[in-house]
């Protein structure tokens, strides 16, 4: 049975598995997968892209696994053009499995319908930002949040390419601060790894490493990698 069970509490940082292309998905085993990661993220833009309809089938085998699941629109990185009824229609059909859905900030009005259902479900809604080229200036990332907390999301999630170490420090002493909403914050590029494990020390609360052989962002760890440092970090 696939576990719809999923809390977020401050201090105990999540790790998230994502499969990059849908052979990894089709052929992972729950055991090994539960061993590297705590939640699995499933990209229903990537398994469309490849062909597949979302359906339960691909992924009734990973039973007692948290489900988050995830159309990323085209501009954050997903993995075709697609519009927001369509990326609405992928996540109703996968809500019984759902432990989490993730919509990006900038899709919440126009995928207004899903948000509600999600509420009407308490299924926690993941409200994302991507930005593929830089760190954007506090006052983006500030509004962007209170946008994600208003619309009643349960977290906020922030990737951003990262260039330097002020950058760095400017992504980790926003994770820090208390905004009122749980965060899950990470850096993209060469300094991605390790703003994710500083970022889970400071209370992220979702910290994204993939499974498989593909990485769904610039710089991440694997996930079996990254949870084992998280649980050495908490050790030390």
């Amino acid at each position: 049975m696939i576990s719809n069970s999923l809390r977020f509490q401050p201090g105990t940082p999540l790790t998230v598995g994502s499969f990059g292309d849908p052979t990894a998905l089709l052929a992972a085993l729950p055991g090994p997968v539960r061993s590297a990661c705590d939640v699995v993220e499933i990209r229903l833009d990537l398994l469309v892209a490849e062909g597949f309809e979302p359906n339960r089938r691909l992924w009734s085998h990973l039973e007692g696994i948290p489900l988050l699941f995830t159309a990323r629109r085209k501009e954050e990185g997903g993995a075709l053009v697609s519009t927001a009824e369509q990326r609405g229609a992928w996540l109703a059909s996968c809500l019984d499995d759902a432990a989490a859905v993730d919509i990006e900030v900038a899709s919440l009005d126009e995928m207004a319908g899903i948000v509600k259902t999600l509420a009407e479900r308490e299924i926690p809604l993941v409200a994302s930002f991507h930005d593929f080229h830089g760190m954007p200036f506090r006052e983006e990332l500030t509004e962007r949040l209170q946008t994600a907390r208003n619309a009643g999301a349960t977290v906020f999630k922030a990737a951003a390419k990262l260039h330097s170490p002020d950058e760095l420090a400017a992504l980790v002493n926003f994770q820090r601060e208390d905004h009122g909403i749980a965060k899950a914050l990470m850096g993209m590029g060469a300094l991605a790894p390790v703003s994710r494990l500083m970022c889970a020390q400071y209370g992220s609360v979702l910290n994204y490493g993939y499974l498989g052989k593909t990485p769904t962002a610039p710089g991440q760890w694997s996930s079996a990698r990254l949870k084992d440092a998280i649980a050495a970090l908490a050790r030390c």
